[in-house]
């Protein structure tokens, strides 16, 4: 029984480390690849060359590519979506997804390859485009497992398919690909991967859990509309950023005194926009918000929450009836939940712990971040599994620790990766799980 165990046990180390050369072997070129992609971030629905860069590198490492899949609720719109099918024999279905979309946030970590770019975005405006929450690491290892798992063919089985999607940021990608018959045309996978880069955690070490890992989400639009009219004379208006400014506090009594303290739930106003001049007071006040949670009936309790305060408010202002409130509840833009199969996760998490050290793979608690990774599981019919990749330089992480600074959250402006032990991180963490599902050991 001990000669069985040390043999299992050598050719584990001999696979390590194949795995551990190739990774250091691809790592200089990946890393070059990221910094590339982080100085040309492009926004939500615009991701033609990130997405043609993805396509062409499948194809050079012996993917079949499909570009352009995907088929938005708006049909004037192009989904990017590159799908690389990699058939290696007989055995499971293994799909991995990336994000590549960016966000529209003006950078400042002072990178010598930071972004500079500005992009047009839905409504005509010109915007500063960044990387802000590592999806550029996502693409880039992405193409690094690609390359990979192609000179590993001799050590597994069955159907890796990559996945490079668009629109993470605005909750429409995954549902895009999915409408244009993404398992069928390209095959139903047995098991569906995805990771995403933390702000929270050094460099070198992996996050999972199991269960509940992020929130549902959804995108609201207020539009709170008033009479408008000059500012000196305010008496003869019905002023809607007042009734705005209501609104704003009313919103903060949702959760702290209607949802039971048990039930997590955010409501966040992340814009909001009204008037031209000094002296005028607007017609209307356009707001945009989040809401997030894990249950269903909290989340359709928050949603109708909402419209009354909104209605109220007006209400109590005597608009005109024909000028009340709209609240518009984006359906394009809503993500469910993600649940991590248990078995799955597990699993996982001991393949970590052999290849990182136990003391470098961490519990991930539940997220109030959203992720449109959890439509490809399909309400749980496709087990799936989405796992985080430390991304904060360790010294700097310890510093932060010791003093109680805050690190740069995702979507900061400040938010920086340190890029090669990320990247080599992610590289070894998402090829060792395709490997363990679909390898023969």
């Amino acid at each position: 029984m001990r000669k069985i165990a040390f043999v299992l046990l050598a050719v584990g180390t001999v696979w390590c480390q194949t795995v551990e050369t190739l990774v250091e072997g691809e790592l200089p070129a990946i890393v070059e690849l990221y910094r590339r992609v982080h100085a040309n971030p492009e926004l939500s629905y615009y991701e033609e060359r990130t997405a043609a860069l993805i396509a062409d590198e499948l194809r050079r490492a012996g993917y079949t590519v499909a570009e352009r899949v995907g088929r938005y609720s708006d049909s004037t719109k192009t989904c990017y979506g590159v799908v690389g099918v990699l058939r290696n024999g007989s055995g499971p279905t293994l799909l991995v997804r990336a994000d590549m979309d960016a966000l529209p946030v003006e950078e400042n970590t002072g990178l010598p390859y930071a972004s500079t770019r500005r992009q047009k975005d839905e409504r005509g405006e010109s915007v500063a485009v960044m990387h802000a929450c590592g999806h550029d690491v996502h693409v880039a290892t992405l193409i690094g497992v690609g390359r990979i798992m192609a000179r590993l063919r001799d050590r597994w089985k069955g159907t890796l398919i990559l996945v490079g999607q668009p629109a993470e940021e605005r909750g429409a990608g995954a549902r895009a690909l999915l409408a244009d018959s993404l398992y069928e045309r390209f095959g139903r996978p047995d098991v569906v991967l995805g990771l995403h880069t933390d702000a929270e955690h050094p460099a070198g070490t992996v996050g999972i859990g199991t269960g509940p890992t992020t929130a549902s989400v959804d995108m609201i639009d207020v539009t709170i509309r008033g009479v408008g009219g000059h500012g000196a004379y305010p008496h003869t208006t019905k002023d809607p950023i007042v009734m705005a400014a209501e609104f704003v506090m009313a919103l903060q009594t949702i959760v702290s005194r209607e949802i039971p303290p048990r039930e997590p739930a955010v409501v966040t106003v992340g814009s909001i926009c009204g008037g031209t001049k000094h002296n005028i007071i607007p017609d209307e006040v356009n707001l945009q918000l989040t809401v997030r949670t894990y249950s269903n009936r909290i989340r359709e309790q928050i949603i109708s929450a909402i419209g009354a305060k909104a209605y109220g408010i007006a209400r109590a202002a005597a608009v005109p009836l024909d000028r009340m409130p709209v609240v518009y509840v984006r359906p394009e833009e809503h993500t469910p939940p993600q649940h991590n199969d248990t078995l799955l996760a597990q699993r996982l998490e001991s393949v970590f712990a052999s290849v990182f050290g136990r003391e470098n793979v961490y519990r991930t608690e539940p997220t109030m971040g959203g992720e449109d990774f959890a439509y490809y599981r399909l309400g749980g019919a496709i087990p799936s599994c989405f796992f985080r990749v430390g991304g904060v330089n360790p010294a700097r992480y310890e510093q932060a620790r010791a003093s109680g600074e805050q690190l740069p959250s995702l979507h900061s402006s400040r938010f920086a990766p340190d890029a090669e032990p990320t990247l080599r991180t992610a590289l070894r963490a998402m090829t060792h799980a395709a490997l363990a599902l679909l390898g023969r050991r």
